[in-house]
C-alpha cells in the first residue's frame, strides 16, 4: 500500500480514504447493538489508519507535535500488545473489555486509555476538516485552536495546553496548508471533494467508537 501511494503520488488524504473505505467493514463491523455484542475494530487497520492520520498532522508543522507524539506513543503500546498474541488481540474491543473486567482500563499505561487519547486526536482531526469545509478562508490558527478547544483541551493539563498555545503561533496560513496538502495533480474543488468523503466517512465511525467506548469502559 505504501509504496503505491509513493508511486501515484497519492495525498495523504486520499490514502485515508482508501483505508477507510477497504477497512470500513472491519473497522466498526457490523455497527454497534445496544449490548456491543456486534461492535468490532479490527486493532491493525485502526493503528495502520491513525499512522495516516499523524500524516496530516505533520502538515500543520510544530503545533501538533504534542498530539503527534502523544499518537504515537500510543500506537505503539497498542501494537506492542497485538503483536505479543496477534490471533487473541486483534480486535479493540476485546481488549477494553478485558482490561474493565480487570480493573485496569483507567490506569495511565493502559490500551483502554490509549485507544481513547487516539480517538480524541481523530475527533480533533475530524473537527478542523469540517471547519475548513465549512469555509475555505477560514483562519487556520483560529480553526485550529477550535478544534482542540472540542476535542482535546478538556482532557489536557496545563503543560500541554500552553504548549499547544504556544504552537498556535506556529499554524500555516490556509492558503499555505491547502497547498501542502495537495499533490502537483489536484486543485482545490478536487481536495474539497476528498475531504468532504474523508469527513463523511469519519462522522459515522466515530459515533460508532463512541458508542462502543460508552459501554466498554
Amino acid at each position: 500500500m505504501k509504496r503505491r501511494r509513493e508511486i501515484e503520488k497519492v495525498s495523504e488524504i486520499r490514502s485515508i480514504i482508501e483505508e477507510l473505505s477497504m477497512e470500513q467493514g472491519v473497522i466498526a463491523k457490523s455497527g454497534v447493538d445496544d449490548h456491543n455484542n456486534a461492535a468490532h475494530i479490527s486493532i491493525k487497520p485502526f493503528l495502520s489508519f491513525c499512522n495516516l492520520v499523524i500524516q496530516i498532522l505533520d502538515k500543520i508543522g510544530p503545533t501538533m507535535a504534542v498530539m503527534r507524539q502523544d499518537m504515537h506513543q500510543n500506537i505503539q503500546r497498542l501494537e506492542k500488545l497485538q503483536e505479543s498474541d496477534p490471533s487473541l488481540y486483534s480486535n479493540v474491543v476485546e481488549i477494553l473489555k478485558k482490561e474493565a473486567t480487570e480493573g485496569s482500563a483507567r490506569k495511565v499505561a493502559s490500551c483502554s486509555r490509549a485507544f481513547v487519547w487516539l480517538t480524541r486526536s481523530l475527533d480533533f482531526t475530524l473537527a478542523l476538516l469540517q471547519s475548513l469545509l465549512k469555509d475555505v478562508g477560514v483562519n487556520m490558527e483560529q480553526a485550529v485552536e477550535e478544534a482542540y478547544n472540542i476535542s482535546l483541551k478538556p482532557w489536557h493539563g496545563w503543560i500541554s495546553s500552553a504548549a499547544c498555545k504556544v504552537g498556535l503561533k506556529l499554524v500555516p496560513d490556509n492558503k499555505t496548508f491547502v497547498r501542502i496538502l495537495m499533490t502537483k495533480d489536484e486543485d482545490h474543488d478536487t481536495l474539497k471533494e476528498e475531504m468532504q468523503t474523508l469527513v463523511s466517512l469519519l462522522t459515522p465511525l466515530l459515533g460508532d467508537i463512541h458508542s462502543i467506548l460508552a459501554s466498554s469502559i
